[in-house]
């Protein structure tokens, strides 16, 4: 469980073109997310939705990239798909006591499920994407390299009713070679599944591109077995263990370089076992 620093703070830190902005700011009020559960035509939205939170990064020519809870909740289904109704009724049977299994029959995704890459800034100027065999340079970022700002931003965060944890953060480095981001949606229903959707964004001070990387992973806790269960809620310690069921390799070349085609991301699927 993550610890919550309530302390709203407003941060930019800019480095050669770029300028990173980091908002943190209060929990919306209840009005206010009713309001925009209407307009989002959903049910309902995280127990913890932090609506005014954002973290960007943009270009002094204004293209850019920023990450926040609304946009990333656009990405929820709306109609479970057969596997969430599945998982839903199985955690339903296993939950028949408690008063959430009568709510998560509503025909949207209760988990808050999203596979949200970040929202592209710029209007007409900004980046091109285009499927890529470059993959983020791991070695390079495991250098030891002065960091010259960190932050770590939370969107959104339900406790699914005390059965689990659905959260959604973003965090950057920035070195003098270049910034490194995460953005993690991590997801743990108890006695049914762990689920992780990871985008990591690597831009390299010399080059006129990043390298966007999305990863989708997720397994029955029942498959989990060998796994010490403390790990269970440890993202990084567990993510080693789940099974890998898509993943996407993009380039965002800069806008003043990039050619007029849009090309579909590279993206492997395994089926849902």
């Amino acid at each position: 469980m993550m610890i919550h620093g309530f302390k709203s703070s407003n941060q930019d830190f800019s480095f050669g073109p770029w300028k990173v902005t980091a908002i943190k700011t209060h929990i919306m009020k209840s009005s206010d997310v009713e309001k925009l559960a209407e307009e989002m035509h959903m049910p309902c939205l995280p127990e913890m939705m932090f609506g005014d939170n954002v973290l960007r990064i943009q270009h002094s020519s204004g293209f850019g990239i920023e990450f926040n809870a609304k946009d990333a909740l656009k990405r929820v289904n709306k109609h479970q798909g057969v596997v969430k109704v599945a998982c839903a009724e199985e955690w339903q049977e296993s939950r028949s006591d408690s008063e959430h299994s009568k709510e998560i029959v509503k025909p949207y995704d209760w988990t808050y499920t999203t596979d949200y890459k970040g929202t592209l800034l710029g209007g007409n100027e900004t980046f091109n994407v285009v499927s890529t065999a470059e993959r983020i340079n791991t070695e390079k970022l495991k250098a030891r390299e002065q960091i010259m700002f960190f932050e770590e931003v939370l969107l959104f965060e339900d406790e699914l009713h005390d059965h689990g944890v659905s959260s959604l953060s973003v965090k950057i480095r920035v070195m003098p070679s270049g910034f490194f981001l995460l953005l993690r949606f991590f997801l743990r229903v108890d006695g049914v599944l762990i689920r992780m959707n990871d985008t990591r964004l690597y831009h390299e001070a010399d080059k006129s591109f990043m390298i966007r990387e999305y990863t989708s992973r997720e397994d029955k806790i029942g498959n989990l077995s060998h796994v010490p269960p403390p790990l269970y809620t440890e993202p990084n310690e567990i993510s080693q263990y789940l099974p890998v069921l898509e993943t996407t390799y993009e380039k965002l070349e800069f806008p003043a370089l990039s050619g007029s085609e849009n090309a579909a991301p590279v993206s492997t699927s395994v089926p849902n076992a």
